[in-house]
């Protein structure tokens, strides 16, 4: 046998090894097979595999909510309305989710608020989503059971209508500007950027905006519950977040002169202001307070459900392979890691206010990169290892 010969068969026998390993891994998530330790290589194609499995279980389950436009968990039924507009980009298209006004008013007002929704706003190469909020109270878009109305929604976006996972934007007016100021901090590791327009903000808490791009617009005379007083407090409290942490809190803030609640169209241009950004999943630092609706899973943190209670914070960053939790206010938190936020085949460092917590290599496993998929129903959101960490003993 020549050294060329010998080469290709040395060559061909790798190749074949590794998509044996691969296919192993990837065809037994449960057996031995899951808990061993992939390359980086055997980790993407195993996790591409695993995301067209997601996709498959989605479409399957989400086929007559895109045939009827009606999504029913539990009790409730969102009726939902969608448009495309424009070609498919390379990557996927994008997802504009436009919330109505109405509120606490008769069905039909709400009605008819919905309907109007979907001729507000024409984004580029994207489906414009409008959905009709379940509830007739003031509240109406942002009870504690609509967080899984709007997950489901994205997550059949992304499986059959080729939307972009990282290319979700949020936005609503009036009462819809309500659901936005909410929805925008409890759910920001969800969207790409958001705008409110015309909405009360109430009480809600704007540091989970970290990483979230985000306007305010209001008219200068939109008196009612003092929306425009109090949307001039929170551009000053954005504003205010920005210069404390210039690397985040980006955003915009409008109060248009001259205009009341309805602003005359003037705020479409939040449509092309949003359209500039594109979810980073990964962020090095992350500020994560949980709101009325407590979340087991933030980025790529996650904290126990039981101690999950409003107010709760976590704070933390990377440094090349070090993790640094700043602050924590649960007894052990959750690190999700993957290839792009450290370098796995090195050690990684879990530093709490200057100890350590842990020191060592991790394994890529088949079986984490399909729980964390399965249990947040986002791609972007898989990852192949994990620690977890306890901060107080």
């Amino acid at each position: 046998m020549n050294l060329h010969t010998w080469l290709l068969h040395v060559e061909y026998r790798r190749i074949l090894r590794a998509v044996c390993v691969i296919l192993f891994v990837c065809s037994a998530p449960y057996s031995i097979y899951a808990q061993k330790k992939l390359s980086v290589s055997e980790a993407i194609v195993c996790g591409e595999r695993i995301v067209e499995e997601w996709k498959d279980s989605v479409r399957r389950a989400m086929s007559d909510v895109m045939e009827s436009k009606r999504l029913t968990i539990g009790e409730n039924t969102m009726l939902l309305d969608w448009k495309f507009f424009g070609e498919k980009p390379v990557g996927g298209r994008a997802l504009f989710i436009s919330l109505h006004g109405g509120g606490g008013v008769e069905p039909e007002v709400n009605d008819q608020q919905w309907r109007n929704q979907m001729r507000l706003y024409s984004p580029k190469d994207a489906v414009y989503l409008c959905p009709r909020a379940p509830f007739n109270t003031w509240d109406l878009h942002f009870h504690t059971e609509s967080d899984d109305f709007y997950r489901q929604i994205v997550a059949m976006a992304v499986s059959c209508m080729d939307v972009d996972p990282d290319k979700v934007y949020l936005m609503g007016y009036s009462a819809g500007g309500d659901g936005v100021w909410r929805l925008a901090p409890r759910l920001a590791d969800m969207w790409a950027a958001a705008s409110m327009m015309a909405g009360h903000p109430g009480d809600v808490r704007l540091e989970n905006l970290l990483n979230l791009p985000y306007m305010i617009w209001c008219g200068e005379y939109d008196s009612a519950y003092n929306r425009n007083r109090l949307c001039r407090e929170r551009i000053e409290q954005m504003d205010s977040l920005h210069r404390d942490d210039p690397s985040g809190y980006i955003f915009e803030g409008h109060i248009i002169d001259g205009k009341g609640h309805w602003m005359d169209r003037v705020d479409t241009a939040a449509v092309e202001w949003m359209e500039q950004y594109k979810r980073n999943p990964y962020p090095r630092k992350i500020v994560w307070r949980q709101e009325a609706v407590a979340k087991p899973y933030f980025y790529w943190l996650s904290a126990p459900v039981s101690e999950s209670e409003k107010g709760r914070e976590v704070r933390a960053s990377i440094d090349g392979n070090n993790i640094m939790i700043n602050k924590c206010d649960y007894s052990e938190i959750t690190i999700l890691l993957n290839d792009k936020m450290v370098d796995l085949d090195k050690r990684v460092k879990v530093i709490y206010q200057g100890k350590t917590l842990f020191r060592g290599r991790l394994k890529r496993k088949a079986s984490i990169l399909r729980s964390t998929l399965f249990d947040r129903n986002d791609p972007s959101y898989m990852f192949p290892a994990q620690v977890k960490v306890k901060v107080r003993r």
